[in-house]
Protein backbone atom coordinates (compact mmCIF):
# COMPACT_ATOMS: atom_id res chain seq x y z
CA UNK A 1 0.00 0.00 0.00
CA UNK A 2 1.04 3.49 -0.86
CA UNK A 3 0.67 5.49 2.04
CA UNK A 4 -0.61 8.76 1.23
CA UNK A 5 -2.08 9.97 4.50
CA UNK A 6 -0.30 9.37 8.13
CA UNK A 7 -1.02 10.38 11.61
CA UNK A 8 1.20 9.78 15.05
CA UNK A 9 -0.12 9.91 18.18
CA UNK A 10 -3.05 12.60 17.48
CA UNK A 11 -4.22 13.52 21.06
CA UNK A 12 -7.23 16.15 21.67
CA UNK A 13 -9.22 16.94 24.78
CA UNK A 14 -12.44 18.59 24.97
CA UNK A 15 -12.01 19.44 29.14
CA UNK A 16 -12.06 16.64 30.62
CA UNK A 17 -12.85 14.18 27.90
CA UNK A 18 -10.24 12.85 25.27
CA UNK A 19 -11.44 13.20 22.47
CA UNK A 20 -8.62 11.40 20.44
CA UNK A 21 -6.01 8.85 22.23
CA UNK A 22 -2.76 8.66 20.62
CA UNK A 23 -4.59 7.84 17.30
CA UNK A 24 -2.24 6.77 14.68
CA UNK A 25 -2.94 5.12 11.43
CA UNK A 26 -2.10 5.10 7.40
CA UNK A 27 -4.27 5.47 4.98
CA UNK A 28 -3.49 4.24 0.81
CA UNK A 29 -5.37 5.09 -2.65
CA UNK A 30 -9.37 3.67 -2.51
CA UNK A 31 -12.32 4.04 0.22
CA UNK A 32 -11.11 3.00 3.91
CA UNK A 33 -13.88 2.81 5.97
CA UNK A 34 -13.69 4.37 10.00
CA UNK A 35 -16.51 2.43 11.96
CA UNK A 36 -17.46 3.78 15.42
CA UNK A 37 -19.75 3.80 18.36
CA UNK A 38 -21.58 7.43 18.76
CA UNK A 39 -18.87 9.48 20.92
CA UNK A 40 -16.01 7.18 19.51
CA UNK A 41 -14.02 10.16 18.27
CA UNK A 42 -14.71 9.46 14.60
CA UNK A 43 -15.74 13.00 13.65
CA UNK A 44 -13.17 14.96 15.73
CA UNK A 45 -11.02 12.91 13.87
CA UNK A 46 -11.97 13.85 10.32
CA UNK A 47 -12.04 17.42 11.59
CA UNK A 48 -8.58 17.25 12.52
CA UNK A 49 -7.06 15.49 9.36
CA UNK A 50 -9.09 18.26 7.24
CA UNK A 51 -7.60 21.03 9.45
CA UNK A 52 -10.74 22.35 10.64
CA UNK A 53 -9.37 22.02 14.38
CA UNK A 54 -5.70 21.73 15.83
CA UNK A 55 -5.04 18.51 17.73
CA UNK A 56 -3.49 19.32 21.08
CA UNK A 57 -0.13 16.52 20.27
CA UNK A 58 0.65 14.89 17.54
CA UNK A 59 1.32 15.35 13.73
CA UNK A 60 0.03 14.22 10.43
CA UNK A 61 0.86 14.58 6.64
CA UNK A 62 -1.59 14.41 4.23
CA UNK A 63 -0.61 13.99 0.54
CA UNK A 64 3.36 15.20 1.32
CA UNK A 65 1.77 18.08 2.91
CA UNK A 66 2.27 18.92 6.84
CA UNK A 67 -0.43 21.34 8.33
CA UNK A 68 2.17 22.23 11.15
CA UNK A 69 3.40 25.18 8.88
CA UNK A 70 1.02 27.81 7.34
CA UNK A 71 1.91 26.72 3.79
CA UNK A 72 1.25 22.97 4.53
CA UNK A 73 -2.19 23.88 5.49
CA UNK A 74 -2.97 25.78 2.83
CA UNK A 75 -1.46 23.37 0.50
CA UNK A 76 -3.38 20.58 1.94
CA UNK A 77 -6.59 22.10 2.09
CA UNK A 78 -6.14 22.69 -1.99
CA UNK A 79 -5.69 19.18 -2.22
CA UNK A 80 -8.72 18.33 0.18
CA UNK A 81 -12.34 17.69 -0.46
CA UNK A 82 -14.52 17.46 2.71
CA UNK A 83 -18.00 16.66 3.51
CA UNK A 84 -18.92 17.27 7.38
CA UNK A 85 -22.08 15.66 8.74
CA UNK A 86 -24.09 18.89 8.83
CA UNK A 87 -22.99 20.34 5.01
CA UNK A 88 -24.79 24.09 6.46
CA UNK A 89 -26.57 24.68 2.92
CA UNK A 90 -28.47 28.36 2.63
CA UNK A 91 -32.03 27.79 1.43
CA UNK A 92 -32.46 30.11 -1.07
CA UNK A 93 -28.87 28.81 -2.81
CA UNK A 94 -29.68 26.93 -5.94
CA UNK A 95 -27.66 23.40 -6.28
CA UNK A 96 -24.77 25.76 -8.35
CA UNK A 97 -24.35 28.48 -6.83
CA UNK A 98 -23.61 26.40 -3.66
CA UNK A 99 -20.70 24.47 -5.31
CA UNK A 100 -19.39 27.85 -7.07
CA UNK A 101 -19.46 29.38 -3.80
CA UNK A 102 -17.47 26.25 -2.35
CA UNK A 103 -15.20 26.57 -5.50
CA UNK A 104 -14.58 30.36 -4.95
CA UNK A 105 -14.06 29.43 -1.40
CA UNK A 106 -11.38 27.01 -2.80
CA UNK A 107 -9.68 30.59 -4.60
CA UNK A 108 -10.41 29.31 -7.69
CA UNK A 109 -10.55 33.36 -8.98
CA UNK A 110 -11.07 32.63 -13.21
CA UNK A 111 -15.05 33.03 -13.73
CA UNK A 112 -14.80 30.71 -16.43
CA UNK A 113 -12.93 27.44 -15.53
CA UNK A 114 -14.69 28.17 -11.98
CA UNK A 115 -17.64 27.41 -13.73
CA UNK A 116 -17.02 24.74 -16.27
CA UNK A 117 -15.87 22.72 -12.61
CA UNK A 118 -18.66 23.25 -11.08
CA UNK A 119 -20.72 21.91 -14.04
CA UNK A 120 -18.61 19.36 -14.27
CA UNK A 121 -18.47 18.28 -10.31
CA UNK A 122 -22.32 18.14 -10.77
CA UNK A 123 -22.92 16.17 -13.87
CA UNK A 124 -20.35 13.48 -12.17
CA UNK A 125 -23.26 13.01 -9.14
CA UNK A 126 -25.69 13.23 -11.97
CA UNK A 127 -27.41 16.88 -11.24
CA UNK A 128 -26.72 18.61 -14.45
CA UNK A 129 -30.68 18.82 -14.39
CA UNK A 130 -31.49 20.26 -11.73
CA UNK A 131 -28.26 23.06 -11.37
CA UNK A 132 -30.81 25.53 -11.23
CA UNK A 133 -32.98 24.49 -8.04
CA UNK A 134 -33.12 26.08 -4.82
CA UNK A 135 -31.76 23.88 -2.23
CA UNK A 136 -34.70 23.58 -0.14
CA UNK A 137 -36.70 22.68 -2.94
CA UNK A 138 -33.76 19.30 -3.43
CA UNK A 139 -34.82 15.97 -1.75
CA UNK A 140 -32.52 14.98 1.17
CA UNK A 141 -30.83 12.95 -1.28
CA UNK A 142 -30.27 15.21 -4.09
CA UNK A 143 -28.51 17.34 -0.85
CA UNK A 144 -26.20 15.01 -0.08
CA UNK A 145 -25.18 14.73 -4.05
CA UNK A 146 -24.42 18.12 -4.47
CA UNK A 147 -22.50 18.16 -0.89
CA UNK A 148 -20.60 15.16 -2.59
CA UNK A 149 -20.15 17.35 -5.86
CA UNK A 150 -18.74 20.31 -3.62
CA UNK A 151 -16.47 18.30 -1.60
CA UNK A 152 -15.16 17.13 -5.58
CA UNK A 153 -14.39 20.51 -6.77
CA UNK A 154 -10.86 20.46 -7.52
CA UNK A 155 -10.23 17.38 -8.07
CA UNK A 156 -9.16 16.90 -4.46
CA UNK A 157 -6.68 14.06 -3.72
CA UNK A 158 -7.85 13.47 -0.44
CA UNK A 159 -11.77 13.54 0.01
CA UNK A 160 -13.23 13.13 3.85
CA UNK A 161 -16.42 11.94 4.22
CA UNK A 162 -18.70 12.33 7.64
CA UNK A 163 -21.98 9.80 7.55
CA UNK A 164 -22.62 10.60 4.15
CA UNK A 165 -25.49 8.27 3.63
CA UNK A 166 -27.57 9.33 7.21
CA UNK A 167 -31.10 9.78 6.54
CA UNK A 168 -31.38 8.25 2.92
CA UNK A 169 -33.74 5.81 1.84
CA UNK A 170 -32.31 2.60 0.41
CA UNK A 171 -32.59 3.54 -3.51
CA UNK A 172 -30.45 6.72 -2.65
CA UNK A 173 -27.45 5.07 -0.33
CA UNK A 174 -27.25 2.39 -3.36
CA UNK A 175 -26.97 5.25 -5.38
CA UNK A 176 -24.69 7.08 -3.24
CA UNK A 177 -22.06 4.18 -3.08
CA UNK A 178 -21.49 3.83 -6.33
CA UNK A 179 -20.64 7.26 -6.70
CA UNK A 180 -18.56 7.00 -3.24
CA UNK A 181 -16.63 4.02 -5.09
CA UNK A 182 -15.94 6.08 -8.25
CA UNK A 183 -14.20 9.00 -6.27
CA UNK A 184 -12.22 6.23 -4.70
CA UNK A 185 -10.47 5.04 -7.90
CA UNK A 186 -7.44 7.57 -8.06
CA UNK A 187 -7.75 9.35 -4.62
CA UNK A 188 -7.66 8.40 -0.90
CA UNK A 189 -11.26 8.35 0.37
CA UNK A 190 -12.07 8.58 4.25
CA UNK A 191 -15.37 7.76 5.07
CA UNK A 192 -17.10 7.37 8.58
CA UNK A 193 -20.30 5.81 9.10
CA UNK A 194 -22.06 3.52 11.22
CA UNK A 195 -23.43 1.58 8.14
CA UNK A 196 -20.97 -2.12 8.26
CA UNK A 197 -23.03 -3.09 5.36
CA UNK A 198 -21.14 0.26 3.19
CA UNK A 199 -18.01 -0.29 4.54
CA UNK A 200 -18.51 -4.30 3.17
CA UNK A 201 -19.55 -3.29 -0.13
CA UNK A 202 -17.09 0.05 -0.45
CA UNK A 203 -13.66 0.34 1.16
CA UNK A 204 -10.86 -1.48 0.74
CA UNK A 205 -9.28 -1.10 4.67
CA UNK A 206 -11.48 -0.44 7.67
CA UNK A 207 -10.42 1.38 10.98
CA UNK A 208 -12.52 0.79 14.00
CA UNK A 209 -12.42 3.97 16.99
CA UNK A 210 -13.57 3.53 20.13
CA UNK A 211 -13.31 5.95 23.27
CA UNK A 212 -10.43 7.98 21.16
CA UNK A 213 -8.10 4.88 20.52
CA UNK A 214 -8.24 2.85 17.30
CA UNK A 215 -9.13 -0.87 18.04
CA UNK A 216 -8.37 -1.95 14.99
CA UNK A 217 -6.82 -1.20 11.66
CA UNK A 218 -6.84 -3.41 8.17
CA UNK A 219 -9.16 -4.95 5.62
CA UNK A 220 -12.18 -5.51 5.77
CA UNK A 221 -11.71 -9.34 5.64
CA UNK A 222 -9.72 -9.10 8.74
CA UNK A 223 -12.27 -7.70 10.74
CA UNK A 224 -14.62 -10.22 9.69
CA UNK A 225 -12.16 -12.96 10.13
CA UNK A 226 -12.29 -11.66 14.00
CA UNK A 227 -15.17 -13.33 14.66
CA UNK A 228 -14.60 -16.90 13.57
CA UNK A 229 -15.98 -19.52 15.68
CA UNK A 230 -17.57 -16.80 17.88
CA UNK A 231 -21.13 -16.60 15.95
CA UNK A 232 -23.87 -19.55 16.78
CA UNK A 233 -27.33 -20.03 16.54
CA UNK A 234 -29.71 -21.58 18.93
CA UNK A 235 -33.30 -21.91 19.73
CA UNK A 236 -33.30 -19.12 22.56
CA UNK A 237 -30.82 -16.10 23.21
CA UNK A 238 -27.96 -17.28 24.92
CA UNK A 239 -27.16 -15.37 28.53
CA UNK A 240 -23.51 -16.15 27.76
CA UNK A 241 -23.25 -13.86 24.37
CA UNK A 242 -22.01 -10.78 24.12
CA UNK A 243 -25.23 -9.79 21.79
CA UNK A 244 -28.18 -11.88 20.21
CA UNK A 245 -30.97 -11.46 18.39
CA UNK A 246 -33.81 -13.34 16.71
CA UNK A 247 -33.51 -13.72 12.85
CA UNK A 248 -35.93 -14.09 10.52
CA UNK A 249 -35.64 -17.63 10.53
CA UNK A 250 -36.86 -17.85 14.16
CA UNK A 251 -33.55 -18.45 15.74
CA UNK A 252 -31.40 -16.47 18.01
CA UNK A 253 -28.13 -15.56 16.18
CA UNK A 254 -25.53 -14.85 19.57
CA UNK A 255 -21.85 -13.28 19.27
CA UNK A 256 -19.20 -14.20 21.63
CA UNK A 257 -17.84 -17.00 23.27
CA UNK A 258 -19.82 -20.11 22.18
CA UNK A 259 -21.01 -23.04 24.63
CA UNK A 260 -19.07 -26.59 23.62
CA UNK A 261 -21.09 -28.01 20.84
CA UNK A 262 -22.71 -24.34 19.55
CA UNK A 263 -23.80 -24.65 16.02
CA UNK A 264 -21.69 -21.90 14.74
CA UNK A 265 -22.89 -19.66 11.65
CA UNK A 266 -20.45 -17.85 9.19
CA UNK A 267 -19.50 -14.33 10.30
CA UNK A 268 -20.07 -11.25 9.11
CA UNK A 269 -17.94 -7.70 9.09
CA UNK A 270 -21.02 -6.46 11.28
CA UNK A 271 -19.99 -9.37 14.12
CA UNK A 272 -16.32 -8.90 13.30
CA UNK A 273 -16.78 -5.24 14.39
CA UNK A 274 -19.36 -5.77 18.06
CA UNK A 275 -16.41 -7.62 19.22
CA UNK A 276 -13.61 -5.72 18.57
CA UNK A 277 -15.70 -2.81 20.71
CA UNK A 278 -16.31 -5.71 23.40
CA UNK A 279 -12.35 -6.77 23.42
CA UNK A 280 -11.48 -2.85 23.50
CA UNK A 281 -13.82 -2.41 26.04
CA UNK A 282 -12.00 -5.53 28.22
CA UNK A 283 -8.83 -4.25 27.14
CA UNK A 284 -9.35 -0.83 28.64
CA UNK A 285 -10.73 -2.20 32.00
CA UNK A 286 -7.86 -4.89 32.24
Amino acid sequence: MTVTVSATGLTLRYGGTRALDDVSLTLGTGVTGLLGPNGAGKTTLLRVLATAVPADRGSFTVLGHDPGSAAGRQELRRRLGYLPQNPGFHPDFSAFEFVDYVAILKEMTDRGARHREVRRVLEAVDLSDVRGRRMKRLSGGMRQRVALAAALVGDPGFLVLDEPTVGLDPEQRVRFRELIAQAGEGRTVLLSTHQTEDVAMLCQRVVVLAGGRVRFEGTPAELTARAAGRVWSSAERDPGARAGWRTGTGMFRNVGDPPEGADLLEPTLEDGYLLTLGDGEREAVA
